[in-house]
């Protein structure tokens, strides 16, 4: 597998899917997405990413049941792998050790 490095916006996907853990699916991880970022953005650029991410061994999919809602379509519901979590934390810890490398002073300046 390639390295964990992760671009934002699949970042922000892979930490969406982790939010929504068994409700993971297209339209709801766009959903979340705007809402919680204020970003438009389309379900083409998620289901890319989606994919993407699954084939890069972050992500898993199954087929869920299907719902009078959608017109008896299945959704397919994503879920974080063991590398996908690994991927996160990884990012997290980059993204701490560099928010306290930065001069406490620098935070007081206005």
């Amino acid at each position: 597998m390639k390295g964990t490095h992760l671009g934002e916006f699949e970042e922000i996907v892979l930490l969406t899917v982790g939010i929504l853990y068994e409700d993971a699916y297209g339209l709801a991880i766009t959903d979340e997405i705007e809402n919680r970022t204020g970003r438009s953005i389309t379900i083409s650029s998620v289901h890319k990413a989606l994919n993407r991410l699954e084939a890069k061994g972050f992500l898993t999919s199954k087929m869920g049941g299907a719902t009078e809602e959608r017109g008896g379509r299945q959704k397919r519901l994503f879920s974080l792998t063991a590398y996908g979590k690994n991927a996160l934390n990884e990012a997290k810890e980059l993204r701490n050790s560099m928010y306290s490398a930065i001069p406490k002073v620098l935070w007081q300046q206005g």
